[in-house]
């Protein structure tokens, strides 16, 4: 069984969601029969390359609120990874374009890494006093995740490295209905939306385990609904 998350580096709850899932798939009793595949999905993908701004200060503006109320939308979110045994800063965190870290994604992808590049990808944004959105940032994580350095640059030098997958991967989650991360799709079958308790994960696991056979859409009755973040950045 494939199970495919739609998911950006950006996305608090992405962060929060991944290691909810990951607790349903432990409780799963066929875990061991279960592909998972990341693909990309930009929240603010007008975003320039180098446009960075600390996120506390793009929560207020974004919503309107003050300083004050932006870092408490923030102490929400890190609750919650604390309680999933994550480490989140509230303060001194980045935001910015998200495109490049997408294709090196898909290069490690290439190469059997995705999910140790996204791990340490997740942990640099939200835990560590570090900014993903520096080159060489981005490389030392690559090379960390076990990704060649010289590849990894290279992809950096050229815009059209692995840039029609990160597309094709966005244009695929508006075909299925997608409009905030993180998005979970169980075999094409059902989906679930939103950083879920890891309990509706394994539910969903257990449902599209017991309903395996000729593919059907993927409908919108069936998609589970929880805290995400929306294509405008939007993150409740």
């Amino acid at each position: 069984m494939r199970v495919e998350i739609w998911s950006d580096i950006a996305c608090p709850w992405c962060y929060v969601g991944k290691a909810r899932f990951e607790k349903g798939l432990e409780a799963f009793a066929h875990r061991a029969d279960v592909e998972v595949v990341h693909r990309s999905f930009e929240l603010d993908p007008n975003r320039a390359k180098g446009d960075v701004e600390q996120v506390v200060d793009m929560l207020a503006k974004k919503y309107g609120r003050t300083p004050e109320q932006a870092r408490a939308m923030e102490e929400t979110v890190a609750a919650n990874a604390h309680a999933e045994g994550l480490g989140y800063r509230t303060e001194g965190r980045d935001n910015g374009s998200t495109f490049d870290i997408h294709r090196v994604l898909h290069l490690a992808k290439a190469r059997g890494l995705q999910s140790e590049l996204l791990d340490l990808a997740y942990r640099a944004n939200f835990a560590e006093e570090t900014s993903v959105f520096d080159d060489e940032v981005l490389v030392g994580l690559a090379v960390r995740a076990g990704l060649d350095e010289a590849e990894t640059r290279a992809v950096l030098a050229d815009p059209a490295a692995y840039a029609d997958d990160v597309r094709a991967d966005e244009r695929e989650a508006a075909e299925l209905g997608a409009n905030g991360v993180p998005f979970f799709v169980f075999d094409r079958r059902y989906g679930v939306s939103g950083g879920q308790p890891a309990e509706v994960f394994t539910q969903a696991l257990e449902q599209a385990w017991q309903s395996r056979g000729p593919l059907t859409p993927l409908a919108a009755s069936e998609s589970a609904d929880g805290a995400t973040c929306d294509a405008d950045g939007n993150c409740a």
